[in-house]
C-alpha cells in the first residue's frame, strides 16, 4: 500500500524503447553502432592487458618451480585472448553493420534527392510541355497580329466628311484647268508697252529743210 499517493511515473525510456527509435532513424542507429563498438575496443585493451598480467605471472610461478600456478596462468590467458576473439568478431560485425548503415543512409539520401528533382521535372514540364508552349506561341502570334491591326487603324487619317477621293481629284482637275484659262485670257495691267526702233529722221528732216526753202523762194518771185 502506498501511503504517499500515486505512483509517479517516469518519462525515461526503456532500453528497447530506445533501441526502437534508434532503429527508425539510420543516424541514431549508426551512433549506438558506434558506441558499441568503442566500448568493446575498451574491453579489447583490458583484455589485453589482462593476458600480459597472466603471462608475466606464469614466468614468475616457472621461476618459482610453480608448475601448477603457472599452468592456471596460461589457463586464464588464454580464457582472456579467447574473449579477445569474441569481442574482435563482433567489432567486424559492427564495423560492418556500420559501413552498411552508413551506405544505405546516403543511397537513401540520393534517392531522395534524385526523387525530388524528378519530381520539381515533371510539375515543370506539366508547366511547360509542348502543347503549352505552342498554344503560348499561338497566341503570341495572334496578340502581334491584332497589334499590328491596331497601329495601321490608328495611322490613319479620319475623314470626317466623308467625302469620295475621286470627287476630289475631279475638283482638283476642274480648278488647274479654270485657272489655266484664266492666265491664257489675262492682260497683266503693268505690262510696259513694246518698245519699236527708232527710225532714222536726219534725212527727213534734211528734205523739209530743203522743200521749205524751195516754198519760200518760190513765194520770193511772185512777188
Amino acid at each position: 500500500m502506498n501511503f504517499f499517493g500515486k505512483k509517479r511515473t517516469t518519462n525515461t525510456p526503456t532500453p528497447g524503447t530506445a533501441r526502437s527509435a534508434a532503429a527508425n532513424n539510420p543516424t541514431n542507429t549508426v551512433i549506438t553502432l558506434r558506441d558499441s563498438l568503442s566500448t568493446l575496443e575498451k574491453r579489447e585493451d583490458h583484455l589485453y592487458k589482462k593476458m600480459e598480467e597472466m603471462q608475466a605471472d606464469a614466468k614468475k610461478k616457472m621461476a618459482r618451480k610453480d608448475k601448477k600456478g603457472a599452468l592456471f596462468s596460461l589457463k586464464r590467458k588464454k580464457m582472456f585472448e579467447a574473449e579477445i576473439d569474441k569481442i574482435q568478431g563482433s567489432k567486424m560485425t559492427l564495423e560492418t553493420q556500420i559501413m552498411s548503415l552508413e551506405s544505405n543512409v546516403q543511397n537513401m539520401e540520393t534517392y531522395s534527392a534524385m526523387k525530388a528533382g524528378a519530381s520539381a521535372m515533371a510539375n515543370i514540364r506539366k508547366q511547360c510541355d509542348v502543347e503549352n508552349v505552342d498554344e503560348l506561341m499561338d497566341d503570341i502570334r495572334e496578340e502581334m497580329e491584332i497589334a499590328q491591326e491596331i497601329s495601321t487603324a490608328i495611322a490613319q487619317p479620319v475623314d470626317t466628311l466623308g467625302t469620295d477621293e475621286d470627287e476630289l481629284l475631279d475638283e482638283l482637275k476642274e480648278l488647274e484647268e479654270l485657272d489655266l484659262e484664266e492666265k491664257l485670257l489675262q492682260v497683266p495691267a503693268s505690262a510696259a508697252p513694246l518698245k519699236m526702233p527708232n527710225a532714222p529722221t536726219t534725212a527727213l528732216e534734211q528734205e523739209a529743210d530743203d522743200e521749205a526753202e524751195a516754198l519760200k523762194a518760190l513765194e520770193a518771185s511772185l512777188a
